[in-house]
Formats: C-alpha cells, sequence, structure tokens
C-alpha cells in the first residue's frame, strides 16, 4: 500500500493507531464492560457443518491475523484513543485491488465515549487517508437497520444509502439483514473530516 502502513492518524483528542499485542489488557477490558451494549451488533461464528468445530480466536490469534493481513494489504487494523485511552476498534477489511479498488468499514467504540463524536472522527480520518494515501475509489459500511447509533454515523459524514442486503452478516446468533452506505472518491472533495468539521460548527 505505498508505505500507507503502519500509521497514525489524529484528530483532537481522537486517536487511530494500529492494534498491538500490549493492547490485550486494556482491550480486554473494554469488550467485557461493553458486552451487553455491543453484542446486538457483534460479529458471532455459524454453527459448525457436522464433524467440524469452530472456535472464536483468541486475541493473539486474532492480532496476528490482522497484521498479516495488513502487511499484505488487504486491511487497516486501527484502534480508536480518546484522549489517551483505548475507546475502540476501526478496521478497514476486504480492501480488493485491480478494477475495483475498494474496501469495508467496521467499527465499535466503548458505550462511554458514546455521543461525543469520536466515531464520526475516526471514520473521517480513516477514509481520508484511505481515499488520498492508500488509493482506494470506493468505501462501504454495511450496519443493521435496527442499529440507528451506527447508522447516525455514516448518515452524519454523508455516506449515501443504496440498499438492504438480506441475511448478510452471521451477527447475535443468526444471519441479519443489512443496510449499505458507501463513498467514492469522487464524492470527497475537501476531505471527510473537513465535511465532518463544518456540519459540526453549523450544529
Amino acid at each position: 500500500m505505498n508505505g500507507s502502513w503502519p500509521i497514525e492518524l489524529t484528530d483532537g483528542d481522537v486517536r487511530l493507531r494500529p492494534i498491538r499485542m500490549r493492547d490485550q489488557r486494556v482491550w480486554r477490558e473494554v469488550n467485557r464492560r461493553n458486552r451487553e451494549w455491543l453484542r446486538p451488533w457483534e460479529a458471532t461464528v455459524p454453527p459448525a457443518p457436522p464433524g467440524h468445530f469452530v472456535q472464536r480466536p483468541t486475541y493473539r490469534q486474532m492480532v496476528r491475523h490482522l497484521r498479516r493481513e495488513a502487511n499484505r494489504g488487504r486491511m487497516l487494523p486501527f484502534v480508536i484513543e480518546y484522549q489517551g485511552r483505548l475507546v475502540g476498534q476501526l478496521t478497514v477489511a476486504g480492501i480488493t485491488w485491480g478494477s475495483m479498488c475498494s474496501g469495508h468499514v467496521g467499527y465499535w467504540v466503548d458505550q462511554a465515549v458514546a455521543g461525543r463524536g469520536v466515531m464520526p472522527t475516526a471514520v473521517a480520518l480513516a477514509v481520508d487517508h484511505c481515499f488520498r494515501r492508500v488509493g482506494l475509489h470506493r468505501l462501504e459500511v454495511c450496519i443493521r437497520p435496527e442499529n440507528r447509533p451506527s447508522r447516525r454515523v455514516v448518515e452524519k459524514l454523508g455516506f449515501r444509502e443504496e440498499g438492504l442486503r438480506p441475511r448478510y452478516l452471521h451477527i447475535d446468533g443468526a444471519w441479519r439483514d443489512h443496510l449499505v452506505y458507501a463513498l467514492t472518491a469522487e464524492e470527497m472533495t475537501g476531505g471527510l473530516l473537513e465535511r465532518w468539521h463544518r456540519s459540526a460548527e453549523i450544529k
């Protein structure tokens, strides 16, 4: 990705940086404290076929996988910091090159900082980096229709709603419908972070 990873991105109190092995204790604590808040939106492992056993990866296995994919140019695995402490995670995954040059963005945030503009700022930082530095052309975010807080994040930033993908991902124990939101590089004159700052000032 032409030296675009690893990288740290900052705006005010919000910082994106690569996930690290030594984040394990804090990452687990934040996840534990937010278990009920995150459970309805978290990916789950579907039942395995007969004779197979599927287990969720450990933290260390997850980080090794994320690093490997990042080194291959297929993923940007960030943690989100707010005022110097880890409060969430944002990953640009499924990066595809060739004639597509696209990826998709997933994220979660600590309930304790929800509503402070942390997530829109983090998404704007990541999108600007992907379009300006990484060289992607299109980014999408897929969100359960019931997840109003997450939908508000992308709607505030000007993502287009493109439609419904029925039973798209296994979430909270079942295959769930997701709404697709997208942006392309041509729509980003001035940058998404600048757009977000302008909209916040108007309010």
